[in-house]
């Protein structure tokens, strides 16, 4: 991965525009880079970032509660579920009093596969920035939003 413009051999009518290009672009390298590196897993990044959210919780979640906490908004959240619970990550717990509501916990098995995932996967996705360059690169993409 090097210069954007010579990677998909473009010209751009401004900066901005080349910027925001590149935003997509890089979001879609990270996303692929991602998608590979969990596949021995078998999860996708998303189902990870389920599993994280509910370990980080300590408790049983809504499936609202997950998808409001996801980093990517996924409007198959409901699947990605469905598919951690067949692979005994995640179960549901219907409620009590509420037949509606159901929530999700985390099982013992899912702990286990996110112990066996180092947590550091994503360090060389921005080994070619400095520490200064990277906190500068996130507050400008803040400043974008």
């Amino acid at each position: 991965m090097g210069d954007f413009a010579k990677d998909i051999n473009s010209k751009f009518d401004n900066q901005r525009i080349k910027a925001l290009l590149n935003i997509i672009y890089t979001a879609n390298w990270v996303s692929s880079c991602q998608t590979e590196f969990f596949k021995p897993y078998g999860i996708s990044p998303q189902q990870y970032n389920i599993l994280r959210i509910l370990r980080g919780a300590g408790e049983a979640l809504k499936v609202q509660t997950i998808k409001e906490r996801m980093i990517e908004r996924s409007p198959n959240a409901t699947r990605l579920m469905d598919k951690l619970c067949t692979k005994g990550c995640i179960e549901r717990l219907p409620s009590e009093h509420d037949r509606r509501v159901v929530k999700i916990a985390i099982t013992k098995q899912g702990l286990e596969l996110l112990d066996a995932i180092p947590h550091n996967f994503n360090k060389n996705l921005l080994k070619n920035l400095t520490e200064a360059e990277a906190e500068q690169l996130s507050q400008l993409l803040d400043k974008i939003r």
